[in-house]
């Protein structure tokens, strides 16, 4: 049984075709060499953007999910401004809030390395409106950082005050140009890398304090809605009873994020053009027709015997080994550039080139319908180029294709 099985994947498979094939291949070496680098330089360009794009998605979705439903700012002129803690109570009397917490947070711009920091207030025995952050408050006791002067800090925080030695505590400016010592408390991990990337978590005292904020004002209130059906509904009622307010629900952070990241991909497209057409001049060039010394060479084969399967079976090994090894290297090469180097340069395309941020890792996603489509956008295609007019020649008299 198994020498039939053995002969039968014989004749499916003629490891002397491919021997031949490979052997075909070295004579034409630098052309095909080029070919080679071009289809891997292409799969990895493709690939890479893919890997990139899926990545960002990934962690834009997952930091929307994690904000809250609704955000309440007080608005004058057309700018955002400092908004009462009282408001908190009334927006606590309208049907269908389960809950309203007043935010004190800001940005905090740390010259020395170019990044802004998001600095959040935190009270110890206050509800949550995140889960990493009732996360942090059971591993830190803010009630005794609050004493200490102390602060739990992002990874990507932590590694830019290290850059700047500040390893043990950190000097905030306040708006009246005095210092304000804050010791380093202990590191967190958030939910995600965007989250954990640029944030200061610490006591609300100490925001107050750093941002000169009215003790009996806010950053902004947001709000828990117990049905989420009925967002849309507590925000009109809010924007009703404050008509100085700006309402912004999660599905509005959802668009917006949509519409920056639809910008963002327009460049993407222009890219991914450039790279298929680029593609598809090889595959024209392929198809438009066999050289001279590839015609001869099937005239040749005919001649001693080779029928015409021979022939396109030997140039689809031909056209596969070259396809198919530049498409893995090519895919393999991407994994490294995206998720071991952190795709520099091309995930500039996305995140943008601006240093007043940190640096924060791609995640890693691994999609297979990604691979499945520059797969089909680049092997198959490339093979079909190939023996169609390997085809047409093979269907030649040997001598009319040898004059």
């Amino acid at each position: 049984m198994q020498y039939h099985i053995l002969i039968k994947w014989r004749n499916t498979i003629n490891l002397y075709l491919i021997e031949y094939a490979i052997n075909a291949m070295l004579r034409q070496k630098y052309k095909n060499f080029f070919i080679f680098m071009i289809l891997t330089f292409l799969t990895f360009l493709l690939t890479s953007v893919f890997f990139i794009t899926n990545s960002i998605r990934f962690e834009l979705d997952s930091t929307v999910n994690a904000l809250p439903q609704i955000i309440v700012q007080k608005v004058k002129a057309g700018k955002g401004y400092d908004i009462e803690v009282a408001r908190v109570d009334k927006i606590l009397e309208i049907s269908g809030v389960s809950d309203a917490i007043a935010r004190v947070w800001g940005y905090y711009y740390f010259e020395n390395a170019g990044v802004n920091f998001s600095i959040v207030g935190i009270a110890q025995y206050e509800n949550q409106y995140k889960n990493s952050f009732a996360k942090v408050t059971e591993k830190f006791d803010f009630e005794q950082l609050k004493e200490n002067s102390s602060m739990v800090v992002g990874c990507g925080v932590m590694q830019v005050m290290r850059n700047s030695y500040y390893k043990e505590y950190f000097n905030f400016i306040k708006p009246d140009g005095t210092l304000k010592k804050v010791t380093i408390g202990g590191i967190f991990d958030a939910d995600t890398n965007l989250e954990s990337n640029d944030m200061i978590l610490m006591p609300e005292e100490l925001v107050r304090e750093i941002f000169d904020f009215d003790p009996l004002k806010a950053t902004d209130i947001v709000v828990k809605v117990a049905n989420p059906k009925e967002i849309q509904i507590v925000a009109s009622k809010i924007k009703l009873m404050f008509a100085d307010t700006r309402i912004i629900t999660t599905n509005d952070l959802k668009v917006s994020y949509q519409n920056i990241f639809d910008y963002k991909s327009g460049i993407f497209l222009a890219l991914f053009i450039v790279s298929i057409f680029t593609f598809f001049i090889i595959i024209y060039d392929k198809s438009s027709g066999l050289s001279s010394e590839e015609k001869k060479e099937i005239g040749i084969l005919k001649a001693v015997g080779w029928k015409v399967d021979d022939v396109l079976k030997e140039k689809f090994y031909e056209s596969f080994i070259i396809s198919f090894f530049s498409y893995s290297l090519g895919v393999g090469l991407s994994l490294g550039f995206v998720y071991l180097l952190n795709a520099p340069i091309l995930r500039d395309i996305f995140v943008g080139y601006s240093q007043l941020k940190t640096d924060f890792e791609l995640p890693f996603v691994f999609d297979m319908q990604t691979l499945f489509l520059v797969f089909f956008l680049s092997v198959p295609i490339y093979i079909a180029a190939t023996l169609i007019p390997s085809w047409r020649v093979a269907t030649l008299e040997a001598d009319e294709v040898i004059r």
